[in-house]
């Protein structure tokens, strides 16, 4: 399939053809030959001569012979991986240098062979969707995925956006009486071109809060009455609704976020994730049966889970879909009522959201929904009748939200915040640079480099620190930035004004004791156009010049010496941030060293630092990067939850009935 893709394209690409089997070669013979085109064969030095004197003899075709070309340490681990190839059983290579092997089996069809096959699935394999399901109900089904390398994938997006382009509908807000009442109209303004007005949105006021909080309060009783498999299927619903609207929740996601378009699937697929996986914990911790405690015989102890009243659920623009739908139905399955208050910058992502949820069987008296600023947050975090609240954001705004609930009369409010990080990456000699380099820029400039979890500071070994900080500089010249409704941007806009003013403020402040490295470049048709920052890395000595995370894509790079690697972990814990950490090396003993001593709650090894899984990478920092517990992990939902001990003398019916029906 993929010859014949490259013979349909000839015009612009030039066939090369490298292969050791018979097979191979003569389907390469066979389909140049329907297509008239030039290509070449290759083989590897040292490799196939036989078989290719015997092809340049009897065919007019050309071939060339490659060799690897480099140091030691580049070309022992591409000569392990060609042995590795060519020793396998199945290997071509191998059946040939055995002389008693049937000319039949050297030369069979591949795909002859696995139409004939009875059964092509191996019982051990899950299929992508079934991925994450297990034997117990904790299993779920895994959220779909989209190839977008594929053309018709592309036209069918590209054909949905276009029938998403024109102005969204002004959206009013939800209330709990589902009745549009508002007393401020805003602009929601396209990230990626700040003259496009996307629509507007209706915000809420302060007068509007209490008439919510008695909404929500008569919900709660109901809501919280309902079983925990009526809520669990409510969940479930919801994120089937998710996965059949993602075309619009794309368009929504890119137009109003500023998000890439694998961005923008991503972050619905973890949407989706957190309604399933919520579901299928909450099913199974909030029966009412669910914990059964030890005790003396004639009595009978239990332990039931329930909601604690109003959750106020605070959530960012960064991930203005996902974050959303995870704190608001954690909150629910646990029998909580909400009021979910979006970022400002992002409301219609969350109005949508929300019709979603409403439609998939969650009480409009359960969930409500107060977009605004900060005065409407501070509003709804003060009411007397808030029984919790959820926070995504910066660390000053945490702690600000603490200081207001302590400040309270009455219960001790749980306060459950994610935060911002100062996220490292450490990288020793033994890494792979190809890899490190990959990771590194996915970390760093992912999403404009606009993830709590994103790496900031990129930690080099001298001993190869020149070697890498060369090889992002020549990937950075490959980097495309640009309008994010485009499959070939790799980073969008940020996502407003003050965000971009930021950015520009740290850039000039790093002016005298940085030494900038590496910038992308800004396209002429996009200067002064939209929120848009060209990505840049910089070295600097020390630590000591950040002193708070930079919420942007600028990556700093520090050297370090081996023998000098606890005074770097002693730097890093300073920071009191503990979000995320990365770890590039393939020494075992390190890797441990900086899992057992760093104070972090997320610590990636060998691989990028985002793209954290629901259920199998539970998220959350320590420190100044949050309270706990994680997200997407199994202790997230009973801190949405009270605990309600019951314990009962089975005897006062008259007799202890266990020890009556004992067998003998």
């Amino acid at each position: 399939a993929c010859t014949e893709k490259m013979f349909q394209n000839a015009n612009y690409i030039y066939p090369m053809m490298a292969t050791h089997n018979a097979h191979t070669i003569a389907t390469v013979l066979q389909i140049a030959k329907a297509s008239g085109a030039d290509f070449e064969f290759q083989r590897l030095f040292g490799m196939g001569e036989g078989i290719y004197d015997i092809l340049l003899k009897n065919y007019d075709v050309k071939a060339c012979i490659y060799a690897p070309v480099g140091p030691h340490h580049d070309l022992l681990p591409y000569l392990v991986r060609r042995l590795l190839e060519n020793g396998a059983n199945t290997s071509f290579v191998n059946k040939v240098m055995r002389p008693n092997a049937p000319l039949e089996e050297i030369v069979t069809d591949p795909v002859d062979r696995v139409r004939n096959e009875a059964q092509t699935l191996h019982p051990s394999i899950s299929l992508p969707k079934d991925i994450f399901r297990t034997e117990s109900k904790m299993g779920r089904c895994n959220s779909h995925g989209l190839d977008l390398h594929a053309p018709e994938t592309m036209v069918q997006l590209n054909t949905a956006f276009k029938r998403f382009q024109a102005p969204f509908a002004a959206m009013p807000i939800i209330n709990g009486k589902a009745e549009p009442s508002a007393t401020v109209s805003e602009k929601i303004i396209n990230p990626a071109n700040k003259s496009d007005e996307v629509g507007h949105t209706y915000f809420a006021n302060g007068a509007l809060v209490d008439k919510t909080f008695s909404a929500s309060s008569d919900g709660f009783r109901k809501w919280n009455a309902k079983p925990a498999r009526t809520r669990a299927d409510a969940l479930r619903k919801a994120g089937d609704l998710l996965e059949k609207n993602f075309e619009e929740l794309m368009a929504l996601l890119i137009r109003e976020a500023g998000k890439t378009i694998p961005d923008a699937y991503d972050e619905i697929r973890e949407a989706v994730d957190f309604c399933r996986y919520y579901a299928n914990q909450g099913e199974l911790h909030f029966a009412d049966n669910a914990y059964t405690l030890p005790g003396p015989t004639g009595e009978y102890n239990a332990l039931r889970l329930g909601g604690r009243g109003t959750f106020v659920c605070i959530s960012p623009w960064n991930f203005p879909l996902a974050i959303f739908t995870g704190q608001i139905m954690a909150a629910l399955m646990a029998g909580n009522t909400v009021i979910a208050k979006p970022a400002e910058q992002t409301p219609l992502i969350a109005y949508r959201a929300v019709q979603l949820f409403h439609e998939a069987g969650i009480n409009k008296g359960a969930l409500h929904l107060l977009p605004g600023d900060g005065r409407i947050g501070a509003s709804l975090i003060e009411h007397k009748d808030v029984a919790g609240v959820a926070f995504t954001g910066s660390t000053e705004t945490a702690r600000l939200i603490n200081q207001a609930l302590a400040r309270k009369e009455g219960a001790i409010i749980p306060l459950i915040a994610e935060t911002g990080g100062q996220n490292a990456m450490i990288v020793d000699s033994s890494a792979l640079p190809e890899q490190v380099v990959d990771d590194v820029m996915r970390s760093a400039f992912g999403s404009a480099g606009q993830r709590c979890s994103a790496l900031r500071i990129l930690c080099l070994q001298n001993d190869t620190a020149d070697t890498i900080i060369h090889m992002l500089q020549g990937r950075m010249k490959e980097m495309t930035l640009g309008e994010p409704v485009h499959l070939s941007t790799d980073v969008g806009p940020v996502i407003d004004e003050e965000a971009l003013a930021n950015l520009h403020h740290h850039i000039n402040a790093l002016d005298g004791y940085a030494t900038p490295l590496a910038t992308v470049t800004i396209p002429k048709n996009l200067e002064g156009q939209g929120y848009f920052f060209a990505p840049a890395i910089y070295e600097i000595e020390n630590l000591c010049a950040l002193t708070r995370e930079v919420f942007g894509p600028i990556l700093h790079i520090i050297r370090y010496d081996a023998k000098e690697i606890d005074d770097l972990l002693d730097q890093i814990r300073a920071t009191g941030y503990g979000l995320t950490l990365g770890v590039h090396s393939r020494i075992k003993s390190f890797q441990n060293k900086i899992i057992n001593t760093m104070p972090v709650g997320n610590i990636y090894i060998n691989r990028s630092m985002t793209g954290a899984i629901v259920g199998s990478q539970p998220f959350g920092g320590m420190g100044l990067s949050g309270t706990g517990p994680k997200a997407g992990g199994p202790h997230y939902l009973p801190r949405f939850a009270a605990e309600k001990a019951i314990s009962v003398n089975t005897t006062a019916a008259g007799g202890n009935t266990t020890l009556i029906t004992l067998k003998d």
